[in-house]
């Protein structure tokens, strides 16, 4: 996006000050190249991708590819298939949208500093946990904001997902989770990790309604030019928006990465 954005500004100005010859054609080819990168105008496709659930307990989908392709209406940043996993432990835990409150604390929603997992074994090749967790827009007012929120693509991708960890497995597929609470990481770039064990914590960081985390597969580590890819949770496709993902927790005796411990373990 902040490429589109130079790019339009770049055409903008060059048609109010004239600008003809080689320098509109090469102003003219920039945008059409960004606006290309950004859109993705044919869906990618390719093998799909076997991740196991990064969460445990119950959670419901929304935006999902099973639904819709692209899962979030645009191919941008290598989110054709990407899905987005909000815990619902049921019995009205899970606020839903009304008039008011106007906004919740990240805390008042029960996804809120849930364990997250890695879903491959792989390396950590980018980490990033700064970014503030914000209070929900979970009311007309707050969704409105939300909109007008997404005036922070401007500032990259980085904006859009927030604290967030890309972890690379061993057949080259780069895996996102994304909206990570502010201070949770428990992984470092370069480290190595195996599937099931606990990287950080769900929040609510950059471009997120609520506490949920965003999960999406691609073939390379930056979203700016990864395609995405297909995947399953657990041997299935995910969920349909709406439907649930149910993962048993650990045992009780279990560790980080859902293995027995203690004496024999």
């Amino acid at each position: 996006m902040p490429l589109v954005a130079a790019s339009v500004a770049l055409l903008v100005a060059a048609v109010v000050t004239d600008v003809s010859g080689w320098a509109f054609v090469a102003v003219l080819a920039l945008f059409v190249a960004a606006m290309a990168l950004y859109a993705r105008l044919a869906t990618p496709v390719g093998p799909v991708v076997a991740l196991a659930a990064p969460v445990d307990g119950r959670w419901r989908a929304l935006n999902s590819p099973t639904t819709r392709v692209p899962s979030h209406g645009i191919h941008a940043w290598a989110q054709t298939y990407a899905v987005d996993l909000v815990h619902d432990p049921g019995g009205g835990a899970r606020p839903g949208i009304g008039v008011l409150p106007v906004a919740r604390r990240p805390e008042d929603f029960p996804g809120f500093g849930r364990p997250v997992r890695s879903p491959v074994d792989g390396e950590v090749v980018r980490a990033v946990g700064w970014w503030r967790d914000h209070w929900s827009r979970t009311s007309p007012l707050g969704l409105l904001y939300l909109v007008l929120e997404s005036v922070r693509e401007l500032a990259g991708p980085s904006a859009i997902l927030g604290n967030h960890l890309v972890v690379r497995a061993g057949d080259g597929t780069h895996v996102v989770l994304a909206h990570l609470r502010r201070g949770s990481l428990r992984v470092r770039r370069g480290d190595r990790v195996a599937a099931g064990q606990v990287v950080a914590e769900c929040g609510n960081s950059g471009n997120s309604s609520e506490p949920h985390l965003h999960l999406q597969a691609m073939d390379g580590p930056s979203v700016w030019t990864a395609a995405a890819r297909p995947v399953t949770i657990d041997g299935r496709p995910p969920p349909a928006n709406g439907e649930l993902l149910d993962v048993p927790p650990p045992g009780p005796r279990g560790d980080d990465h859902g293995h027995p411990t203690g004496p024999g373990g």
